[in-house]
């Protein structure tokens, strides 16, 4: 709901005479929350009966964050514009361990995302992991109840809701690489409704659409959904694109990295970017990976 009234306010700044209304809709993604993402069908969870909204007609466009926008749109709908993005980091939160590196062995460390465990195993093979569910607030209670000893959450999303200062520590890309569009908002709508795709248009970030177009199209090439340890992060660089891209196993133990830096004049390129280091991670034993982690 904050997503979607910071991009009402948006839009008002521009559009100060149409009439914005919030349709709260509260989809199978949140109502379920005891059980792990990758068990109960994935990100796409969050924005199906938004998708259906739009399609009845009810909504004319969605806010999403752009990390739990599945990788492949379904037919119809369209990713009208891409905002500029906030903080892409992890963060840190625990109320007695200031950093990662202090923690004790054995100690219970919660998230919700196989990314981020992944790459905890795989240098902190000595805490014991555990899913993570619910909203922010519901996270940090269970923090604040003793359930676990640090838990790790988009930075992003404890700063939009006024939680900054929970935050311990912020993880280093090169420590946690970040999820795919983490920290950016995409406006979603109807492939056929050229104007609201029109009056989006001025709410679009160019740098956040080329760079998270890498991402993504570096997500697809290898198959990336909710049951894959995937990572990829694009940032600008002197007018040029690098993007570092991860994908592993849940147990950390089989970890691939690699990186491409490259001009990304238009989203095409940025595209043509993503998939090569897609197929370059291909080439190198991805597949053997997402087989045995599908």
């Amino acid at each position: 709901m904050w997503q979607a009234e910071h991009v009402r306010d948006h839009l008002h700044a521009h559009y100060p005479s149409c009439e914005l209304t919030l349709l709260g809709v509260t989809t199978q993604g949140d109502r379920i929350i005891d059980q792990p993402l990758a068990d109960i069908g994935g990100k796409g969870l969050f924005i199906k009966e938004l998708e259906q909204a739009m399609a009845d007609g009810r909504a004319d466009l969605a806010v999403h964050s752009l990390k739990d926008v599945p990788m492949d749109m379904p037919p119809g709908f369209v990713l009208a514009a891409i905002m500029k993005r906030d903080d892409p980091r992890d963060a840190w939160v625990s109320n007695r361990y200031p950093s990662l590196a202090e923690v004790p062995a054995n100690s219970i460390v919660g998230t919700s995302s196989l990314r981020r465990e992944a790459q905890l195993r795989e240098r902190y093979p000595e805490l014991d992991v555990k899913p993570l569910r619910g909203n922010v607030d519901t996270r940090l209670k269970k923090l604040d109840d003793g359930q676990y000893a640090a838990i790790i959450l988009a930075a992003a999303g404890l700063k939009r809701l006024g939680h900054a200062n929970r935050i311990a520590a912020l993880l280093d890309p090169d420590d946690s690489l970040p999820a795919v569009g983490q920290g950016a908002l995409a406006l979603e709508c109807r492939a056929d409704r050229a104007d609201i795709i029109a009056a989006l248009a001025l709410l679009a970030d160019t740098e956040t659409t080329l760079a998270t177009a890498a991402e993504r199209a570096f997500g697809q090439r290898l198959g990336g959904s909710c049951h894959t340890p995937l990572a990829a992060h694009g940032v600008w660089q002197d007018d040029r694109l690098r993007l570092r891209g991860l994908i592993a196993s849940r147990d950390g133990r089989r970890v691939l990295r690699g990186e491409r830096t490259d001009a990304a004049p238009n989203v095409k390129a940025a595209e043509a970017m993503g998939d090569a280091l897609g197929v370059e991670f291909l080439k190198r034993g991805a597949a053997e990976i997402l087989a045995d982690e599908a």
